[in-house]
C-alpha cells in the first residue's frame, strides 16, 4: 500500500506527440501517477489521426490508443501570454512533480516550458526532456533514422541482404525506458534531498548503448562486427531452422547442450568429431545448420520443442503476434481499457512488473482521453476558473 499511496500523489504534465513520450509517461500511469497531457487545442497529437478510425470519431484514432490508456488530456496554447501563465498556474496549483517534454530546446524556451523557466515556479520539479540528440542539438530524428545512425540497422538483416529495420521503435521505446529509470532514480533522489532535477535523453545516445559488446569488441579490438542473419557470431548452432509447416528457433549455449542433441533419436549423425567444441560447429556453422536443417524439416516444430525441451536446450517455435496475444501465460496479465462511451477494449501486454497500482484495479486502466476532454476538471476543480471563464478561453483558442 505504501508504493501505491506514493505513486498515487505523483502528478505529471506532459507535452507530448509521437512515441517515445508516452510510452514513458504511459509507465507512469501504469505506477498509478496522475498524468495529464496537454496538447495545443487547434493542433493536438498528430499520432491521434494516425491509423483506423476505430470508434467512429475523430481525432482517436487506433494508433494514438494505446500509448495513451490511463491520462488524462487538457489543451493549451502556450504562444499567448495567457496560456504560458496558465501553465504556470497548473503547474502551481497542481504542485506538480514531473514535467516532460519530446520538443528540442528552443522550442521549449521560446513557448516558456523549458526547466529553467518552470524551476522559478516549483524549485523541487522533476524536468525531463526527451530529443533526437540531446538539448543542445536542433536536429530532428525518427525512430528508423537513429537506427540507421545509431548502427542497429547494420546489425539487423542477413549477411548478402541490405541493412534492415528492426520490427518495433526500438529507438524511441529505449529512450522512453531509460526516461523512466531516470524519472524513478530522481524521485527516489528528491524524497531525501528535497532538490529537483533537469533530465535530459538523448535518443541516439539510448540507442547507441545498446551496441555495448559489440561497440566494445569493435573499438576496443578493431573486429569488424556486421549483420549475421539469424545466426550468432560466437555461438552455433543458434539460428531458425525449417520445420514441417513451420519454424523453431533453436540455441546452443555449451558443448554440454550440443552433446545432448547428438544423442537424440535422428541427430546421432550430427556427432562428428569436429562439432564436440564451440569453435569447430562456428568454423563450419553453414554446413552444420544446413545439416540440422535437413533433420528439422522432416519434423513439426511441436515435435523439434519436445525434443530440445527435454533435453535442457532452449528452443521455441516461432509465434506470430497473434500467437503471444493468445497465449495463457501472457493473457491472465494482459492490461485493459474500456470506453464508457462506445464500449470499445484496448488491451496491452504485460508490463515486466505489474505495480500495486494495476494489482489494485485488476490490470485495468481509463480509456485513452480525447482531446481537451479533461479541461472542465482540471481548469474548473483545479484552477478554480468559473465555466464563464473556460468559456472565453476557448473562444480566444488559449485552451
Amino acid at each position: 500500500m505504501e508504493e501505491l499511496e506514493f505513486f498515487r500523489k505523483i502528478n505529471v504534465l506532459s507535452v507530448e506527440q509521437a512515441t517515445t513520450l508516452p510510452f514513458l509517461t504511459y509507465r507512469l500511469a501504469a505506477d498509478g501517477m496522475n498524468v495529464i497531457r496537454i496538447e495545443h487545442p487547434d493542433r493536438p497529437d498528430p499520432n491521434r489521426f494516425i491509423g483506423d478510425d476505430v470508434l467512429g470519431e475523430e481525432a482517436i484514432n487506433s494508433y494514438f490508443l494505446p500509448l495513451n490508456v490511463g491520462k488524462k488530456a487538457i489543451t493549451l496554447n502556450f504562444a499567448t501570454d495567457e496560456g504560458k501563465q496558465i501553465l504556470k498556474d497548473l503547474v502551481r496549483k497542481l504542485d506538480v512533480d514531473i514535467f516532460a517534454t519530446n520538443q528540442l530546446q528552443e522550442s521549449c524556451v521560446r513557448a516558456g516550458i523549458d526547466y529553467d523557466t518552470l524551476k522559478e515556479v516549483k524549485d523541487d520539479l522533476i524536468w525531463i526532456g526527451i530529443t533526437g540528440f540531446g538539448p543542445d542539438v536542433s536536429e530532428p530524428a525518427y525512430d528508423p533514422v537513429l537506427q540507421a545512425r545509431a548502427g542497429l540497422m547494420d546489425l539487423n538483416g542477413e549477411p548478402d541482404g541490405p541493412p534492415t529495420v528492426f520490427g518495433l521503435p526500438v529507438a524511441d521505446l529505449l529512450a522512453g525506458e531509460h526516461a523512466y529509470s531516470e524519472t524513478l532514480k530522481a524521485l527516489f533522489r528528491r524524497e531525501g534531498t528535497d532538490q529537483g532535477s533537469k533530465i535530459d535523453i538523448s535518443m541516439f545516445q539510448c540507442a547507441a548503448s545498446w551496441l555495448h559488446s559489440v561497440f566494445s569488441l569493435t573499438k576496443s579490438f578493431g573486429y569488424h562486427i556486421t549483420r549475421k542473419g539469424n545466426t550468432h557470431r560466437f555461438f552455433a548452432p543458434v539460428s531458425i531452422f525449417k520445420t514441417k509447416g513451420g519454424y523453431v528457433y533453436i540455441a546452443v549455449g555449451n558443448d554440454r547442450q550440443w552433446d545432448s542433441i547428438t544423442k537424440l533419436p535422428g541427430f546421432e549423425a550430427l556427432g562428428k568429431d569436429e562439432y564436440v567444441k564451440n569453435a569447430g560447429r562456428i568454423a563450419d556453422v553453414e554446413n552444420l545448420n544446413a545439416e540440422i536443417e535437413k533433420i528439422t524439416a522432416a519434423r513439426t516444430s511441436e515435435e523439434i520443442v519436445a525434443l530440445f525441451s527435454g533435453i535442457g536446450v532452449p528452443v521455441s517455435s516461432v509465434k506470430t503476434v497473434k500467437d503471444v496475444a493468445d497465449d495463457p501465460h501472457i493473457e491472465k496479465k494482459m492490461i485493459h481499457s474500456k470506453d464508457p462511451k462506445t464500449g470499445k477494449e484496448v488491451f496491452l501486454p504485460p508490463l515486466p512488473v505489474i505495480s500495486a497500482f494495476l494489482q489494485s484495479t485488476g490490470l485495468e486502466v481509463s480509456f485513452p482521453p480525447r482531446v481537451g476532454e479533461h479541461n472542465e476538471e482540471i481548469y474548473g476543480e483545479v484552477l478554480g476558473y468559473s465555466p464563464e471563464r473556460i468559456g472565453e478561453l476557448k473562444k480566444k483558442k488559449v485552451i
